[in-house]
């Protein structure tokens, strides 16, 4: 049985990073020498202008499969056992269809998941979107996964783009993509993060003073 306990995930640094943007996370990363950024990863369910999502990774690998009927034991039990503002990270890139759309979705948010993360399609947005739910993945897609695949692990690291995700490693997406932050630099992330972003906040208010951008910004 995977472990889902994740009584020690600092839940305070998480706060802190809410407040910023993507941007701001993967500039604070890149300036301790860590990426993030899951490549074409990107919003397609509902998240609000400004809102993000912050939370620790629950995993789950699919792998190729022609069995029918739908086999989805492993993910159900990941949505069901997520923790409250955890965030689902499927590998799903191991054939075509979509793993998740209306269903799995209202599953992750009746249980309190704060967005589902999918290495592959995804369907049923219009469905998603009404249900205000953070969906991210790489496209749309009507084609589902019966005999395609299914999920054969979880809580197991899953690799997207450059970025390796383990279980409890916090998980940010806002409209302009999602970043993974390493659960071991978590802290100093954030504390990179606020600092990144109080300077970009007091530089805004000298532009919108109507000083130049050049004596503000300098290159």
């Amino acid at each position: 049985m995977p472990d889902f306990d994740y009584s020690d995930t600092d839940w305070n640094a998480i706060g802190r990073l809410s407040k910023w943007y993507s941007g701001d996370i993967h500039d604070s990363m890149e300036a301790l020498g860590l990426w993030g950024h899951l490549d074409g990863i990107r919003l397609l369910g509902a998240l609000s202008d400004g809102e993000v999502v912050c939370g620790p990774a629950v995993t789950v690998l699919f792998g190729p499969s022609d069995r029918k009927g739908e086999p989805q034991d492993v993910y159900h039990n990941a949505i069901d056992n997520a923790p409250k503002g955890g965030i689902l990270v499927c590998d799903a890139s191991c054939a075509p269809g979509s793993c998740s759309g209306e269903l799995m979705s209202t599953g992750a948010k009746t249980r309190g998941a704060a967005a589902t993360i999918v290495n592959g399609t995804v369907r049923d947005l219009a469905q998603v979107r009404r249900l205000d739910y953070p969906l991210f993945g790489l496209e749309p897609s009507p084609v589902g996964v019966t005999g395609k695949k299914e999920p054969i692990e979880a809580q197991v690291p899953v690799t997207i783009g450059r970025v390796t995700i383990r279980p409890g490693d916090v998980i940010f997406g806002d409209i302009d993509g999602v970043v993974c932050i390493p659960k071991e630099h978590l802290a100093a992330v954030a504390d990179q993060a606020d600092m990144l972003g109080e300077h970009e906040a007091a530089a805004r208010d000298r532009i919108l003073a109507g000083e130049k951008l050049q004596s503000v910004w300098p290159a």
